[in-house]
């Protein structure tokens, strides 16, 4: 489908013409590579590369190993592998600031690589990354991408996640195996990576603590400096980068003068004069790859190209002239340096068409497609100051067609976690655009202006697709709502257990549930037609280009015994998790709060227990402002069970709860991330572990990712801590459950992550949850 009107107003004035043929010239200074390495999406040093991009022309590429799918989402409830497809989204668009490449060492979302939570080991990392995997995969991406300098944005240093400190590691190991041509587990040619830096600066701050000084620095980087047309800071280019990480809350304001220099230790250097400058011992302009005329001559209409800005028609002269000596002078180069001379021709190829003010837009009638289907293409083309332009379509495998329709023949379906981004290069299917300038032709790729997606031939949505059912409180039956099938005449029919029946309904099936359920996991498959079914989740946000994330179609039922109450339960939810969902599921009678319900004492008196969900202390204005009624209707009785928080989220120890409550920083100090840590109880009598539910070992069994996070650190005497729990070889953590009677009520912090827990229906965090929102007596 074509961009609305306003939207393309918006991209426009985004984008202004100047602007873009500044950005296309920067990167004809240099022939540098220097790739960044780390281990989630926002992990890459935003600033430092800014300035190395956007000032000085260096080629940027990022290796990262996960997509982020064990991180928190303070935008929305994407989790998962969900969560994985909305960050490398996210990665995507922030690259695109940057003009950096990007490669992931996980390509799908069951990789062994993945982001699995929070780690302290990087040893124990790549255990269970795939140590063999983690390192083929690296390699690959050294041997293809060819950097002549790669910098981790991490140490390995105690104190340090573990996800960090094994990307840091496996960096090392790396380049010798890239380097070494016995090492066959790659099919890409060997690749001697000139130099390896680490960050001579300490990654401290509000979730690590590094325990080891930063090495010391052999050269500091500039990072001070002004973009020449849109006068912003490098600092400041760079959070404009930055600030697509949403769902990680990032971007934030740098005032001019807050900038400083980065220092790097030199930690392996493969040349004999490397150790001056960054660029030292490295060809670091074209016509230092070879002594010809023609690459002199290339070099020369480069700086005239430089030197020529903001002349559109004079740049366009020296860059069709330099693109054709470049070409002249291919032969007489070394084989070595062939992907720097490729990287120059589709530079000079970019910026011949910005210069020429070639503006062209394609679209599909439709932005999905089945894996058998087809769609008419519309184009719209200003020719601008080309002599020639000739528009064609570059399909990928399974794709037929010209400029007026295209047709999948068994395609395959779109991959939400692709490999490898690479900007000016767009994914087929693409638009080619072949321009004739000065008498020289040059080629460039341009994305349509929604990439369509090719999505599964059967699919639908099922409503819910994860369910609790409580023998304590049972349903008669479940409903589940069936929606966007296709093909929407399709039989349909849910794969249930021996004695269960689903049966269909106008709206989809209803599962009977008054049988005798035995307690357990079970997994319904939905068939379409006899054959098993897929479900598409969109991930979509307006600043990102939309993306589907495919899975098979199930309804997910755990049979749970969790007791029940029957409280008047309100849940203050800052859109982070679906903790009243599963209460609801539970048999609970519980409603939402709303701002009214926060303004008078007598409107919370209608409930006789409050759940305030993860973040929402920051997320939920209302909810901060009303504390002080909170606390009162505390003593008058009313129970309070307030789920983790950071410590920045409007997290005041002597004021946010009703008695001082410190959460602990840095938050790897403060969190147990093995999901299967003992958990010892202090208080085996207290009613939170006895009523309704008796806790016990089998409730602690099945956890997922971690045990919880952002534990509490010092606690008035009121509270009670219940729970004592440690990672390997650490001390134990008494801050994960605290209660505290205050006047009739009670206040609950629980620092673990029952909230996911429920999300992967583990048992014990549902008979749990339900003894915490149980009032006291």
């Amino acid at each position: 489908m074509p961009l609305t009107d306003l939207h393309r107003i918006a991209r426009q004035k985004a984008d202004p013409f100047l602007v873009q043929l500044w950005r296309a010239l920067v990167p004809l200074r240099s022939v540098i590579s220097f790739m960044n390495t780390g281990a989630h999406p926002d992990d890459e040093t935003s600033q430092m590369l800014a300035s190395f991009s956007l000032n000085h022309g260096i080629d940027l590429s990022y290796a990262c190993s996960t997509r982020g799918e064990g991180g928190q989402n303070i935008m929305g409830r994407e989790a998962g592998a969900a969560l994985g497809v909305l960050r490398t989204a996210e990665m995507e668009q922030a690259a695109d600031i940057l003009n950096m490449r990007l490669y992931w060492l996980s390509e799908t979302p069951d990789d062994t690589i993945f982001d699995f939570g929070f780690s302290k080991s990087g040893i124990d990392t790549l255990r269970t990354w795939d140590h063999k995997r983690t390192l083929k995969r690296f390699v690959d991406i050294l041997r293809e991408e060819r950097p002549d300098i790669i910098c981790p944005t991490f140490l390995d240093v105690p104190g340090q996640h573990g996800h960090h400190r094994a990307m840091t590691q496996a960096a090392e190991e790396a380049i010798v195996l890239a380097a070494d041509p016995a090492y066959t587990e790659s099919s890409y040619p060997a690749w001697q990576v000139s130099k390896m830096y680490l960050p001579a600066w300490s990654g401290a701050g509000q979730s690590y603590d590094d325990d080891l000084p930063p090495p010391p620095a052999t050269i500091e980087v500039s990072g001070l400096g002004r973009d020449p047309v849109t006068g912003a800071t490098f600092f400041q280019l760079g959070e404009q980068s930055r600030a697509f990480h949403q769902s990680q809350g990032m971007g934030r304001w740098i005032p001019k003068g807050r900038e400083h220099s980065w220092p790097l230790h030199l930690k392996v250097c493969h040349l004999p004069d490397g150790e001056a400058s960054l660029e030292a011992g490295l060809p670091s302009i074209l016509k230092d790859l070879g002594d010809t005329p023609e690459l002199a001559n290339a070099q020369s209409e480069i700086e005239a190209a430089l030197g020529a800005f903001p002349d559109a028609s004079a740049i366009l002269k020296h860059a069709s002239a330099a693109l054709s000596h470049l070409r002249a002078a291919a032969a007489d180069i070394s084989p070595a340096h062939s992907h720097r001379v490729a990287r120059k021709e589709s530079q000079l190829s970019t910026l011949i068409r910005v210069a020429a003010q070639v503006d062209c837009h394609g679209w599909l009638e439709k932005d999905t497609l089945e894996p058998t289907d087809q769609a008419s293409i519309s184009t719209e083309i200003d020719q601008g100051d080309a002599e020639q332009l000739d528009l064609s379509l570059h399909l990928p495998g399974h794709w037929e067609g010209d400029l007026t329709s295209v047709r999948t023949v068994n395609a395959p379906i779109s991959d939400p976690y692709p490999s490898r981004y690479l900007p000016h290069q767009p994914d087929a299917p693409c638009l080619k655009l072949e321009l004739t300038t000065h008498g020289v032709k040059s080629r460039t790729h341009i994305p349509f202006d929604i990439p369509p997606q090719v999505l599964p031939e059967r699919s639908a949505d099922l409503t819910p697709s994860s369910v609790v059912v409580n023998l304590s409180a049972p349903a008669d039956n479940i409903s589940i709502r069936l929606g966007n099938v296709t093909p929407p005449d399709a039989s349909k029919t849910l794969d249930t257990p021996e004695g269960w029946a689903a049966n269909r309904t106008e709206t989809g099936f209803d599962i009977a549930t008054s049988g005798n359920l035995a307690k357990g996991l079970y997994h319904l498959p939905l068939l379409l037609e006899g054959i098993p079914a897929q479900s598409v989740q969109s991930i979509t946000r307006a600043d990102l280009p939309p993306r589907s994330l495919c899975q098979p179609a199930k309804v997910s039922i755990r049979v749970v015994d969790a007791g029940t109450t029957t409280a008047r339960i309100g849940y203050a939810g800052g859109g982070n998790d679906r903790v009243d969902y599963w209460l609801e599921q539970l048999g609970l009678n519980v409603s939402q709060i709303s701002q009214d319900d926060l303004e008078t004492d007598a409107a919370l008196s209608r409930f006789d227990t409050i759940v305030i969900g993860i973040f929402a202390m920051k997320s939920r204005s209302d909810v901060f402002e009303a504390l002080p009624a909170l606390h009162r209707w505390v003593s008058n009785g009313g129970t309070l069970l307030t789920l983790y928080h950071r410590p920045w989220d409007n997290w005041h120890p002597s004021s946010t709860p009703p008695a001082p409550l410190e959460i602990g920083q840095p938050s790897l100090r403060w969190r147990v991330t093995d999901e299967a840590a003992v958990v010892t109880v202090l208080d085996p009598t207290h009613p939170l572990l006895n009523e309704p539910n008796i806790i016990g070992a089998d409730d602690w069994s099945g956890w997922h990712k971690e045990r919880g996070l952002y534990f509490a650190k010092s606690w008035d005497p009121q509270y009670v801590p219940l729970l004592q729990m440690s990672d390997p070889d650490e001390a134990p953590h008494k801050g994960s459950l605290l209660s505290a009677d205050i006047g009739r009520g009670r206040h609950v912090h629980c620092a673990l992550i029952l909230h996911h827990q429920m999300e992967k229906l583990v048992p014990g965090a549902f008979r749990l949850m339900v003894n915490l929102v149980t009032p006291r007596q």
